[in-house]
């Protein structure tokens, strides 16, 4: 890892390397570490990139999306981020689409239009598009040059933040023939590589580390308790000129309340959470992008996917849940490499609250016996929703899915593609004008499945397995006539009540030491996440410089304190 072992050959491809940069990027030079991974994909080789929050990663599938032959498809979880790259690369005439949740109908067909056509060379997604049969079916019909995965520590147990459906999309991209694979994110320690490595079969020596270390961010921590809270962050605020301030709380009725707080000093403060509107928290972000000390007190829903490089302060007013979510967070401020101030309010109540959520994620032995029982004694075909199972077995959704994926990767169930059970339309135009437009051998089964749906006050309801039982033929003849007549503009498409499918593979020979082996990777999992918080505790609490032992968690040795931390400052004054 680090350096390339290619170093110093010649390339064929460098002189297109260059100019591409040149001509279409407008930088002369690559930043640490770009170079050597736009080599390997062009080259054809998977690759895995860990920068820090702000080092350029996106250039490194851009600009071989512009030199290789076929799609070029990003996944990322992080819309707002999406939002903005794909604005730049319009700025630059590189043709580029997002697949996403805000998209209306008009939109979205000339998006895949574009994708058809060859057109667009970069298609940016989000994991839960995956979910939609009729976008896997697509995609497995386009030529993939380079699927790449954002945020790719969530593939990963051992990472901070699993996401069960990312091990999916290791499968996907391996089933559609991606050419090459780049896995890519901010926050990995060495074990989180390498399972990243593993997992999208990269070979690990095209992973490719970078500094962690930011001088310019002085990482201080403040003790304090509940009741001296408010006063120590407004004392802060007031030491210091105004600058973009992102303000961490753990839960939104804080985000609320604290802004107001600050607000009622003069200061221009706002909240953003995911409990806001859509449109409330568009416009939240596009204040902050345009101000100069504007300041935002938000959970985590923000920040991710923000590009504004010049936020001059993250305090965190609650506890990160982990060093990997604290680096990510502080590694939003001074991104254009001016100084800037991150300071964590310590206070010993956030530790219980953070303790008592990884507690509650794990279910009960015996929950997880019915949840064995259920799922493998039904039939061999199963077709779930999981909010009305984790309701039954009193079982998380999240938990609920990281559970299949363990039945997945033990060999007891084969995951099929989601579907849809259920659709709800709008038509844009009438039935005699739909039924006009399809020859007339296909008539009398528009019109069958039309007649088969329910109105409400706007739109109209179908179930497609109901239908198609009735009119006795494929469901997916259905869904296909659906999705036809939404490509064509006649109606207005959304799926809805998704279905997870899975095939029984073998049945366990004893149910009940299955069930002992799920309970006890659960617990495992909730140890793990017991550990980063007391690892976070650590790093605020304990001497030495807290910029180093942040790099040492991932990987990175530095002799030379920082000289600016709250810890190099203590010890520069001669405190203990």
């Amino acid at each position: 890892m680090g350096q390339s072992s290619e170093e110093g050959m010649s390339d064929p491809n460098e002189p297109q390397i260059f100019e591409t940069l040149r001509s279409r990027f407008g930088f002369e030079a690559f930043r640490p570490g770009q170079e050597e991974v736009v080599r390997h994909l062009v080259a054809g080789r998977s690759t895995a990139a860990v920068f820090p929050t702000g080092a350029g990663k996106s250039l490194c599938y851009q600009l071989p999306a512009l030199l290789l032959d076929g799609l070029t498809i990003v996944v990322s979880p992080l819309i707002a981020l999406m939002k903005d790259q794909i604005d730049a690369l319009t700025q630059r005439g590189i043709e580029a689409v997002r697949l996403d949740s805000s998209l209306d109908d008009q939109a979205y067909r000339a998006a895949m239009d574009g994708i058809r056509s060859g057109r667009v060379r970069l298609v940016y997604v989000s994991p839960e598009r995956f979910n939609n049969e009729r976008f896997r079916d697509f995609v497995m019909r386009q030529k993939i040059a380079l699927f790449a995965v954002d945020e790719a520590h969530c593939i990963s147990e051992w990472g901070h933040n699993f996401r069960p459906d990312y091990l999916k999309l290791a499968e996907f991209a391996r089933a559609a023939g991606a050419e090459r694979i780049f896995a890519l994110t901010a926050t990995a320690t060495p074990t989180v590589l390498g399972e990243i490595c593993r997992l999208f079969a990269i070979d690990p020596d095209c992973a490719v580390r970078t500094g962690f270390y930011r001088e310019n961010l002085a990482l201080q921590v403040s003790c304090t308790d509940a009741t001296s809270r408010d006063h120590d962050l407004m004392a802060e605020l007031d030491a210091h000129p105004p600058g973009p301030t992102i303000v961490y709380v753990s839960i939104q009725k804080t985000a609320m309340e604290l802004a107001q707080t600050i607000a009622a000093t003069g200061r221009d403060a706002r909240p953003y959470h995911a409990g806001m509107d859509a449109a409330l928290r568009t416009a939240t972000q596009d204040w902050f992008l345009s101000s100069d000390d504007g300041i935002v007190v938000a959970t985590i829903a923000f920040g991710m996917g923000i590009d504004k490089p010049d936020i001059r302060y993250v305090h965190h007013y609650n506890l990160s849940k982990s060093l990997e979510a604290y680096s990510q967070e502080v590694g939003r401020a001074g991104r254009d490499e001016l100084p800037a101030r991150c300071v964590t309010f310590y206070c010993p109540d956030d530790l219980v609250t953070l303790q008592n959520f990884a507690l509650g994620d794990t279910p009960t032995d015996e929950a997880v016996r019915r949840f064995v029982a259920e799922l493998l004694e039904s039939d061999d075909t199963l077709e779930l929703g999981l909010y009305a199972m984790a309701r039954a077995c009193d079982i998380r959704p999240l938990v609920l899915r990281t559970l299949l994926v363990y039945l997945e990767l033990e060999g007891f169930l084969a995951g099929g593609t989601p579907i849809y059970s259920s659709f709800r339309f709008i038509p844009q135009t009438t039935s005699a004008e739909m039924l006009a437009a399809f020859p007339e051998s296909r008539r009398p089964f528009l019109a069958a499945v039309l007649k088969q749906s329910k109105k409400a006050r706007t739109w109209f309801s179908l179930d497609a397995a109901d239908v198609a039982e009735r009119l006795s033929v494929d469901r997916r003849q259905v869904i296909a006539l659906l999705d036809e007549l939404a490509n064509r503009g006649f109606l207005r498409l959304e799926g809805k009540d998704v279905r997870h499918r899975y095939q029984v593979l073998r049945r366990p020979d004893d149910a009940d030491a299955l069930a002992v082996m799920l309970h006890d990777r659960l617990q495992a999992r909730e140890k793990r996440e017991l550990k980063r918080l007391d690892d976070l505790v650590d790093l605020f609490l304990t001497d030495g410089c807290i910029a180093n032992r942040l790099g040492e968690h991932f990987g990175e040795h530095r002799s030379q304190p920082c000289g600016h931390c709250s810890s190099c400052l203590v010890r520069a004054a001669g405190g203990e």
